[in-house]
């Protein structure tokens, strides 16, 4: 199979530099942006298989002789590989609460590159969201105690004093590069003033969550708002020495 790599990509472009995909006979995994880019590029892969050749490079640019108007160049190397990589593991999001907007938020995520994991303490709240990965739980402060480094949390509970305990220990980890709690304005001042009295600074917190110029609260719009949020942060170009400090 070949791998179509994009090594340069200037001006604008569907897909960023380091964006790849597998191209074999008859499929292909991943994108480099699709549109005649795309195009040129299976078919120079599969030209390469056809004939065995083990490298190729293509400089493209995307205007009107190839049909595209992004007015950037792409710059893709092709490389014969053995075997399709592994998936990169997914970001995980440990999302507490099962009520309407949670199974929201899971659902929403789950369309993502994102690994979501929704914790209650109900087993009828999770009963319907038998489409998710669910975990019921008695005590969700251990499970995002023993979550694994890098984890994100978002915390939508029906008690507003386990949102409260949830949200600072989830504080209290330093490797999170996202931290999220449902609410409004008022509840975000009652929590920082009860972070401050268990010494955890407050500043981390996004609350409330999806918090746009939409003011629409259904829960799927909600979902959908902070979803947006969570994977802005997550795919930020941030330093290692920042997400884990």
């Amino acid at each position: 199979m070949i791998r179509v790599r994009v090594t340069s990509a200037k001006g604008s472009t569907p897909r960023e530099a380091g964006a790849e995909m597998f191209v074999l006979a008859h499929a292909t995994r991943g994108t480099i942006g699709g549109g005649q880019l795309e195009y040129m590029a299976i078919d120079r892969a599969r030209a390469m298989l056809a004939r065995g050749e083990h490298h190729s490079e293509m400089n493209i640019p995307l205007g009107p002789e190839i049909g595209q108007c992004c007015g950037g160049r792409v710059a893709l190397s092709l490389d014969e590989i053995a075997e399709l990589p592994a998936e990169p593991e997914k970001p995980r999001v440990f999302i507490f609460g099962a009520g309407h907007v949670g199974r929201a938020l899971g659902r929403a995520l789950k369309l993502l590159p994102i690994a979501p994991l929704l914790i209650d303490q109900r087993i009828e709240e999770l009963a319907q969201a038998s489409d998710l990965p669910t975990r019921l739980s008695v005590l969700p402060e251990a499970d995002l105690r023993d979550a694994p480094q890098g984890s994100s949390y978002l915390i939508l509970t029906h008690d507003h004093a386990l949102d409260f305990l949830l949200a600072a220990e989830a504080l209290k980890r330093q490797d999170a590069p996202y931290i999220g709690m449902i609410g409004s304005a008022t509840k975000r001042a009652q929590f920082q003033r009860f972070a401050r009295s268990q010494g955890v600074d407050p500043s981390r917190l996004t609350c409330p969550i999806g918090a746009g110029a939409c003011h629409d609260k259904r829960p799927e719009i909600i979902a959908a708002l902070t979803a947006a949020e969570l994977i802005t942060r997550l795919t930020s170009p941030v330093s290692s020495s920042e997400k884990y400090p």
